[in-house]
């Protein structure tokens, strides 16, 4: 059985597996499924049309699931999405998606959501982020996998922020960010490269030393973009295949990159 606490009001329409645990004061509504070994702490509401994987943590006040902010959404049905082993700290709130775009908010695995982060609708969010406290993160923004956004930052609708990237804290987001740079500022401008990340995550010299090249290529140049593309495709990416998401960062953006 699955361990609810008496306090707790669950709608018919919720499925919740027998090794998840819902604590004091929550609310679940209805088409809402909890999968196996995820938490919800206390106090935590999840609203309607809402699917959380296995081994997520969830703290006191969290709102998923609730109606969007967007004046365009007219209650058609839409969903949100949390995938497995995330946690989600005090006063988050995620929205479901609209059909202005797939009627879905998506949050992948291993994310680390600190308070009061907003993650508004149609979002898709990847694996392996750190988002800290009082982030917002506007409607249709792509945030890939293995970023750091630091405290306070806001990103604006439909900005891309791509793999192995970091914000600094209260930074304002109005371009999409590249592969593997470091910005900060309001509004941002790139400031080099996730350098500690790398290190981290352990990359060897000769790969950091290629993309330190490559940001040079882009950044420092002053190289339109298919000048710089040419030199990353045909000198660099032979040398270390992850150049090809920054390859991918230019190709993909439609609002420009922060630079």
């Amino acid at each position: 059985m699955s361990q609810i606490h008496p306090t707790a009001i669950i709608a018919p329409g919720a499925t919740i597996h027998e090794t998840a645990v819902i604590g004091p004061y929550c609310i679940i509504g209805d088409a809402v499924t909890i999968g196996a070994h995820s938490v919800l702490h206390r106090h935590v509401v999840v609203t309607k049309n809402t699917r959380i994987g296995e081994h997520n943590q969830i703290y006191q006040f969290a709102s998923l699931g609730e109606d969007c902010q967007d004046l365009k959404y007219a209650g058609e049905t839409s969903w949100l999405e949390i995938g497995d082993h995330n946690t989600i700290r005090e006063a988050c709130s995620f929205h479901r998606g609209t059909a202005q775009d797939n009627a879905l908010t998506k949050i992948g695995n291993h994310n680390l959501f600190m308070v009061n982060t907003h993650i508004a609708h149609d979002c898709v969010v990847g694996d392996h982020n750190v988002v800290a406290n009082n982030v917002g993160v506007a409607g249709h923004v792509h945030i890939g996998n293995h970023t750091i956004i630091g405290g306070n930052a806001g990103i604006h609708q439909f900005c891309h922020i791509d793999d192995y990237s970091l914000i600094g804290g209260a930074s304002l987001i109005l371009k999409d960010v590249a592969a593997f740079t470091m910005v900060s500022g309001n509004p941002a401008s790139a400031h080099g490269l996730n350098i500690e990340g790398m290190r981290r995550k352990g990359w060897s010299k000769d790969t950091i030393n290629t993309l330190r090249q490559a940001y040079r290529t882009v950044f420092r140049l002053g190289l339109t973009t298919k000048q710089a593309l040419a030199i990353l495709e045909d000198e660099l990416l032979a040398k270390e295949p992850k150049v090809q998401l920054l390859i991918q960062s230019l190709q993909n953006s439609q609002r420009g990159i922060v630079r």
